[in-house]
């Protein structure tokens, strides 16, 4: 513990760790010390020089060593005869600091007045108005006058795009480097930057396209003016006239906390609308920060007029329009006929309550259920996963005689998987923790690593068994390829690191992998760690990069992919698929809907699948309802509605495909409008009469999980609402010290403790590896996941088309030459697996490996595994 220091703040005593800044003791004790440039998450660099403070320290006998008293006893206080920062000076035992006496008022409004010399008079039209730490500090310390003359004022750029997301006042600009250092030191995306000297220092954008970076948003978040703005908020709408609803990102397995920002306005026809998505604090997920996608990738969600809004049964051929109750009674009536044939596919978007009553409905018929990804190892994250007080941000250097920490990253591109955990495991590095990055391929994770490890493609699962025969030879009949990478010094130093470590975690991905090589990366992650004694404790374990928001979730609730999902889609006399599209991702899918089989979808648009199906279902989306999802590191937490269910729509506007609606008539109590994905089985439960389920409340729903699972023993949704003090101190009555980031009062999530495993089936096992080798003539697509992609979540953000670009793949220079493409040429490519060709564009990388094609998921290409392709010229 690091050892207390007692000081004097405004005639205060107050006691902090030493080493604490002046103003982060002043935070800690209720007092506000005004910044600009400094910022709690950021090293200081005291370039505003707004928080000037009066300083006095104890008189020391340089003889004795001792204080020098005065006459009532007390300690004899020198003050400095100038002002210092409070942002870069630590504090020391008997400091005496005055932050409210005349020359520290005098000081700051000296600061202001010269800030305030070439700053335009924009408040009133200013986005940042009513959020901005430079209005409320003018207002509080700033002189009531100015004595500058305006035509001598500086005027530059009102309107500068950074890129097609943020847009640059110039003017605004106060130079107080936020961005600039967040970009650089934070994000290692050094994309922004300072030009100029003096008066006409600028920021200006050095990357191609602007501001080429997946943190961009967080700049706006941290600008204590109103210098930078996001293009899809800029002159919408007024901080104070809109309303918080707490939520959470659906992207990844992160589950950022986020505050979606609502109001009602005539544009839209008097509905509730979002109008921005910002961070919620959480420091054990995503701190204060969120990326782009996670910022500007909600509108799928929210007001789309391709939404489905009723029931949709096909009649004659086709998709017609149809009640509830017709649609309901229909799919009770087929799935009591199909009974064991049911097979239910579920997406990972789904929340747990969805997944609990879908689950529920289908093994009261006595079917199967499916979660739809590809990826496998939940099992395994559940019973070697984190534990209950694990936090990233405690990652790092050992104390004392405690060896650091180590983070070993295999089989994934961090930074695109899971962002936030890329940032986080970044920072860990900087603290001292040794990450060790194991991939086939350079990602931006590398910068960071202390051990850097490469291996071919298709052998991830054997390069982590090597580490475990680095160790000891648990396993000395394995192929040869893996007993020499045991014997690589790299790799030896690498897995000696890991195995020394205080606490150790492996953050496993998809990169080049599908299902079953995934599955068999997680049981060699999970073997090194049980060899090395790294679970069962806060901070050891492993975590899944998975694809989606839910995905643990489903594993823990029972949930699990199927290895022949095609063949088992096949042999179904019915189908039931929630919050997945099949279709879209593979065409091999498609013939499983034959024309005998009963197919119900509900989804929020008419996918691919849905097209295919008899009865399509329409949901309300994540900002509609609530619920609960459970993220990649085990913890559950609690999401609210932040539009109501019946004003998310625009006021008519049909779904294409589908026959123009008739007119129905409704008797009162009937359903209207799209329902949560969890009330809809409970609803044709209730015409089987097969078990209670309920669909009127996400709570009910989760209490009943709470009493049924028994890892969600003891859960609830108060529980989940709880939450504690943290740090950094941030909240909307004090914007320019943590920034707009909102304060979260609406739950921080309860980690979930690790499931026992199954009678007979032990955790440590060796998984079947197959030397792979690539093909002597041919090539061999690997899969790879991009942050931006095609899928039909993001696509329906406008804003984000540029950087998402068209269908591509990645070749080596030497088989592009071979092929006589150019970087940017176009190319067809053929699956071997569905023999669909398609024409993509060609990028060049030539640390790729000869005849290694890499592919990227969802956007429109054939692929969930390594796969055989055909390359040639596009006609």
């Amino acid at each position: 513990m690091t050892k207390p220091v007692t000081l004097t703040m405004d005639g205060v005593q107050i006691e902090v760790p030493a080493g604490t800044l002046i103003v982060n003791a002043a935070k800690m004790a209720g007092v506000d010390i005004p910044v600009f440039c400094y910022h709690p998450k950021m090293e200081p660099v005291g370039m505003c020089r707004m928080c000037l403070v009066e300083i006095g320290r104890p008189v020391i006998d340089r003889a004795t060593g001792e204080k020098v008293l005065e006459e009532d006893g007390s300690p004899k206080i020198q003050f400095s005869p100038k002002l210092e920062l409070a942002c870069a000076t630590p504090v020391s035992e008997g400091m005496v600091v005055l932050n409210k006496s005349e020359n520290a008022k005098r000081g700051r409004k000296d600061i202001l007045e010269f800030l305030l010399t070439s700053h335009p008079l924009d408040c009133p039209i200013c986005d940042k108005g009513g959020e901005c730490p430079l209005q409320d500090l003018t207002m509080g310390f700033g002189p009531g006058v100015s004595r500058y003359l305006y035509d001598e004022k500086k005027h530059l750029a009102k309107q500068y795009p950074l890129g097609e997301l943020i847009m640059l006042d110039r003017e605004r600009c106060i130079q107080c480097g936020r961005c600039v250092r967040f970009q650089d030191i934070y994000a290692e995306d050094p994309v922004i930057a300072f030009t100029h000297r003096g008066r006409s220092m600028e920021i200006v954008s050095y990357s191609d396209p602007g501001f080429d970076s997946y943190w961009s948003g967080n700049t706006t978040d941290i600008c204590p003016v109103g210098a930078l703005t996001t293009m899809d908020f800029r002159f919408r709408a007024r901080p104070w006239e809109l309303r918080a609803a707490a939520s959470l990102c659906t992207h990844c397995a992160v589950g950022c906390n986020l505050t979606l920002n609502v109001r009602r306005e005539a544009v839209s026809g008097g509905e509730w609308v979002v109008k921005r998505v910002m961070p919620r604090q959480n420091e054990e997920v995503n701190e204060i920060w969120i990326c782009d996608k996670g910022r500007f990738g909600y509108h799928y969600a929210a007001q789309n007029p391709e939404r489905l809004r009723q029931p949709l049964v096909r009649k004659n051929g086709e998709l017609e329009p149809a009640s509830w109750k017709e649609a309901l009674d229909l799919i009770a009536e087929r799935f009591e006929q199909a009974g064991q044939g049911l097979l239910t596919l579920a997406g990972g978007r789904l929340a747990n309550e969805d997944l609990f009553n879908l689950g529920k409905l289908t093994k009261g018929l006595g079917g199967k259920t499916v979660l739809y990804s590809h990826m496998g190892g939940g099992k395994l994250t559940s019973r070697v996963g984190l534990t209950p007080g694990s936090n990233l941000i405690d990652l790092g250097a050992g104390s004392g005689d405690e060896p650091p920490d180590a983070v070993l990253v295999v089989g994934c591109d961090l930074e695109e998987e899971a962002p936030l955990w890329w940032l986080r495991v970044r920072q860990a590095a900087r603290r001292g923790a040794k990450l060790i990055v194991l991939n086939p391929r350079r990602t931006k994770l590398d910068n960071s690593a202390s051990y850097v490890l490469r291996y071919p493609f298709g052998n991830a699962a054997m390069a982590v068994l090597a580490m475990v025969n680095a160790l000891s030879q648990k396993q000395p009949d394995l192929p040869e390829s893996v007993q020499a990478l045991s014997r690589d010094p790299d790799l030896q130093a690498a897995a000696k690191a890991f195995a020394e470590a205080r606490n150790a975690l492996v953050i496993y991905g998809s990169e080049g992998m599908g299902l079953v090589e995934s599955s068999a990366l997680a049981q060699a992650c999970a073997n090194l760690l049980l060899t090395t004694n790294h679970v069962g404790r806060p901070n050891n374990g492993l975590i899944c990069a998975w694809p989606h928001a839910n995905e643990q979730g489903a594993w823990e609730l029972g949930w699990e992919p199927d290895e022949n999902l095609v063949e088992s889609l096949k042999q179904a006399e019915a189908l039931y698929i929630a919050g997945a599209d099949p279709v879209s991702d593979d065409a091999a899918y498609q013939p499983s809907f034959g024309s005998d089989k009963f197919v119900v979808v509900q989804d929020l648009y008419l996918s691919q699948t849905a097209r295919l199906a008899d009865v399509v279902l329409p949901v309300q989306s994540w900002i509609e309802r609530e619920g609960s999802y459970t993220s990649g590191e085990r913890r559950v937490q609690r999401f609210y509605p932040a539009l109501p269910a019946t004003t998310a729509l625009p006021p008519k506007a049909e779904a294409p495909g589908v026959r123009a609606a008739s007119v129905l008539t409704r008797s009162a109590p009937e359903l209207e409008g799209p329902q949560a994905d969890y009330a809809i089985p409970a609803l044709i439960a209730e015409r089987l009469k097969i078990e209670a389920l309920n669909y009127s409340n996400a709570a009910v729903v989760f209490a009943q999980i709470g009493e049924t699972i028994p890892v969600f023993a003891g859960l609830t949704f108060q529980k989940l609402a709880e939450v504690h003090e943290q740090w950094p101190i941030v909240g909307r009555g004090d914007m320019y010290y943590g920034g707009t980031t909102y304060e979260n009062t609406q739950g921080l999530g309860v980690q979930l403790k690790l499931a026992a495993p199954d009678a007979g089936q032990p955790p440590l096992a060796w998984p079947q590896v197959v030397d792979f080798k690539l093909p002597s003539l041919g090539m061999m697509a690997f899969p790879v996941t991009r942050l931006y992609d095609q899928g039909s979540t993001l696509m329906r953000t406008e804003l984000l088309h540029q950087r998402i670009g068209e269908p591509y793949v990645v070749l080596n220079g030497s088989d592009a030459g071979r092929l006589k493409i150019a970087d940017g040429g176009k190319v067809r490519i053929t699956f071997s697996n569905t023999e669909q060709s398609t024409i993509v564009q060609v990028r060049l990388d030539n640390e790729l490996p000869e005849r290694v094609v890499l592919v990227p998921r969802s956007y429109g290409l054939f692929i969930s595994g390594p796969t055989p392709v055909e390359i040639r010229q596009a006609n």
